[in-house]
């Protein structure tokens, strides 16, 4: 599903190349979880970005679902990042002056959903989610943990094949965490929808079947988890 080949990424600074990442290479295949592991500034932001199609990498090859994204002009990487890809972020990013709903609903207007097709994706999602209840309501009302769910049903809309998770229980309280780390895990295994994330809890690596320990932006370990 995912192929990165010798992914360096770095700003260069009066001649000076300062490195982000270096000579990344690793496969990703469909249905895996892989967590993303190493202390801050080990690049490993960068490299979930550079996967989302968030940034460019300075050398190295990207294949996604066999397309070489490195080569692809800008609206061609939109257009496979609207239909294949959902983000989930530490710090939620909905948007304040929509409601719940209409926060699940801005990704299935952005690709023209058909407005039935669309009412029901987001009452099943609501549904799934126990959030009918707060469907009126403004991101503001919600507790840390209601917002992540209403970012991954978001992010579920448009019914993703991978979803990109930066640090997503970062900013929840322990049980939140254990909640948002569970629905991933059955996202994963039940839905067989990929699952990429960057974190820094040992607790929540261990919920996917892989471990990248990243360090000065080079891959140092690829290791299984042993359920």
């Amino acid at each position: 599903m995912i192929q990165l080949t010798n992914i360096e990424k770095y700003y260069a600074n009066k001649g000076i190349k300062n490195y982000v990442l270096r000579l990344v290479t690793t496969t990703i295949k469909q249905g895996e979880f892989v967590s993303i592991m190493g202390p801050s500034g080990a690049g490993k932001s960068t490299l979930l970005n550079i996967i989302g199609m968030l940034e460019e990498p300075t050398y190295g090859t990207y294949e996604f679902l066999g397309e070489d994204v490195t080569s692809l002009n800008e609206r061609k990487r939109i257009e496979l990042y609207r239909n294949h890809i959902g983000f989930v972020f530490q710090a939620y990013h909905l948007i304040d002056e929509m409601t719940v709903y209409e926060n699940i609903e801005a990704p299935l207007l952005y690709k023209k959903v058909g407005s039935s097709e669309r009412a029901s994706r987001i009452a099943d999602l609501l549904d799934r989610f126990n959030i009918v209840a707060k469907k009126d309501l403004f991101p503001n009302q919600l507790s840390g943990g209601q917002q992540q769910l209403v970012g991954i049903a978001r992010a579920l809309a448009a019914q993703p094949s991978i979803i990109l998770a930066d640090e997503p229980t970062g900013n929840l309280q322990s049980a939140q965490a254990e909640e948002i780390m569970t629905l991933f895990k059955k996202l994963n295994q039940e839905d067989g929808i990929t699952i990429i994330q960057v974190t820094h809890s040992e607790k929540n690596a261990q919920y996917g079947n892989r471990i990248l320990h990243i360090a000065d932006g080079v891959v140092k370990e690829d290791l299984a988890v042993l359920s």
